[in-house]
């Protein structure tokens, strides 16, 4: 089964480039692994169908702020935790959820079995290419999440 780890966010905006930060030291290990791709995306919507078509599983990896949520906070999610937007104004504010049902519905190949390793972040606007200290302390704790969600699938 082909499983795609998808590291989120704008490298260049501190806390936001965490999904890279850890698809870039996960593909320094994967590289021979036949069945998986390592692969970095700084778009959202409609503009993941193309990267996450044909792939049976998915592990994304992308900083979340929530409320009462702690910078560094590490969390395994799946597409239900999320609501579908009913209302869309914009192919830009798509989310993935419904970014997924409309790729089924067009009869696209998308993953059936998708995790969600979500970093807490604590600054996702200001320039920067290092995280804050919280952020940058917990990447070595979402790597190991990504792997034992790979020993897992496996």
């Amino acid at each position: 089964m082909k499983t795609l780890i998808l590291g989120l966010g704008n490298p260049i905006l501190t806390d936001d480039g965490v999904g890279v930060r850890v698809a870039r030291l996960l593909a320094e290990h994967l590289s021979d692994e036949p069945d998986v791709t390592v692969a970095e995306a700084s778009v959202g919507g409609l503009r993941l169908l193309e990267i996450v078509a044909n792939y049976d599983r998915l592990i994304l990896v992308d900083a979340i702020q929530t409320i009462g949520g702690q910078p560094g906070e590490i969390h395994r999610l799946t597409p239900d935790a999320f609501c579908a937007s009913l209302h869309s104004g914009c192919s830009h504010a798509v989310d993935l959820v419904t970014a997924l049902e409309l790729g089924r519905k067009l009869g696209m190949s998308m993953p059936e079995e998708i995790v969600i390793i979500a970093i807490g972040a604590e600054d996702v606007v200001t320039f920067g290419e290092r995280c804050t200290a919280r952020v940058e302390a917990a990447i070595p704790q979402a790597v190991k999440a990504v792997w034992e969600e790979l020993r897992a699938l496996r």
